[in-house]
């Protein structure tokens, strides 16, 4: 037999909180049986009732496991590309402590709860650079989460279709590797100085890759830090100013069957993102059989109820008068 809860610690407290409250039981009874004429066979016969039910809470609580039978588990995969926009904008504070510190905690965070699919990652601002291959270590991934900042990519602006056309071609080359859940996750404030992302979205539809959009900032928006000072709006001489622009990422995110989310310090729409993704259907890549143990505690749950039922409905004389 197989216990799903061998806690013996549990068993043992339970057992002596019973036994205390069940001697002063009898020893309430053992005064009575001064003064009246008790009788003891009635009380024996209820005290080994009680115990007996006790006994088999106690042996459900434990989840005894008899016998074994076959189980099919199936192996899914899920392939996520996680584009992060690396332009000056990501330093802005209207996020604490940054838009990019705060992405960067986010999503080791998301990593871990996709510990058993692929994950790669792609940087990105005005071009796209791959920065960590699919892969299923955790290590690896975590390591380059904690290495993103600005400097790692040119800063002339943002392109939102360069990150998709990465990852399209990506998975395009490791279309034999037989995963058919393909994902992309969009991480940006939406600023878009190319706009011709619109050509990208239809190769992603018909490649059956879907795109769950995440935009990060505030419509109030904030200045750009850069160094001791401010990154500078050229044409009107004051710090610039980068707000969420929501619109482009809604699109790609609409036009790919995905979904679009928000991240800033009112809006945390980070689980939602993790739910979406949850429920994209994985690819079955393989499958086994496995022995597992039957539970039965519902059996001796069901045997104790109905002891302790009696006990309470038929009303065992225990004094005569």
């Amino acid at each position: 037999m197989i216990w799903a809860y061998p806690d013996i610690s549990l068993i043992i407290w339970l057992a002596v909180i019973f036994g205390l409250l069940y001697f002063g039981y009898l020893f309430r009874f053992y005064l009575i049986n001064k003064k009246l004429n008790v009788s003891k066979h009635r009380l024996f016969f209820k005290l080994l009732l009680r115990i007996s039910y006790f006994i088999l809470f106690i042996i459900a609580l434990a989840g005894p496991s008899i016998g074994t039978s076959l189980k099919e588990i199936k192996e899914e995969g899920k392939d996520i590309f996680i584009a992060i926009d690396l332009s000056q904008s990501m330093n802005a504070t209207d996020i604490g402590p940054s838009r990019l510190q705060r992405i960067k905690f986010e999503l080791k965070n998301l990593a871990k709860r996709f510990a058993g699919d692929r994950i790669g990652i792609i940087i990105f601002s005005s071009e796209a650079f791959i920065q960590c291959p699919l892969t299923f270590d955790q290590n690896v991934i975590q390591l380059h989460l904690d290495g993103l900042n600005t400097g790692l990519v040119p800063n002339q602006g943002t392109d939102l279709s360069s990150p998709l056309e990465m990852a399209l071609s990506r998975y395009e080359m490791e279309e034999s590797n037989g995963v058919k859940s393909k994902s992309v996750i969009l991480i940006s404030d939406g600023e878009d100085f190319a706009d011709n992302f619109r050509d990208i979205t239809n190769k992603l539809v018909d490649a059956g890759i879907k795109v769950f959009s995440l935009g990060v900032g505030t419509s109030q928006g904030s200045t750009i830090p850069k160094g001791n000072g401010l990154i500078m709006d050229q044409k009107t001489n004051q710090p610039a100013i980068t707000r969420l622009e929501s619109n482009n990422l809604k699109l790609i995110a609409a036009q790919t069957d995905g979904q679009y989310f928000e991240l800033s310090d009112e809006v945390q729409e980070i689980p939602d993102l993790m739910m979406a993704l949850e429920r994209v259907e994985g690819t079955v890549m393989g499958s086994r059989m496995v022995e597992a143990s039957a539970n039965k505690y519902f059996y001796f749950l069901l045997m104790g109820l109905f002891l302790a039922v009696i006990d309470m409905i038929l009303p065992f004389k225990t004094i005569k008068l």
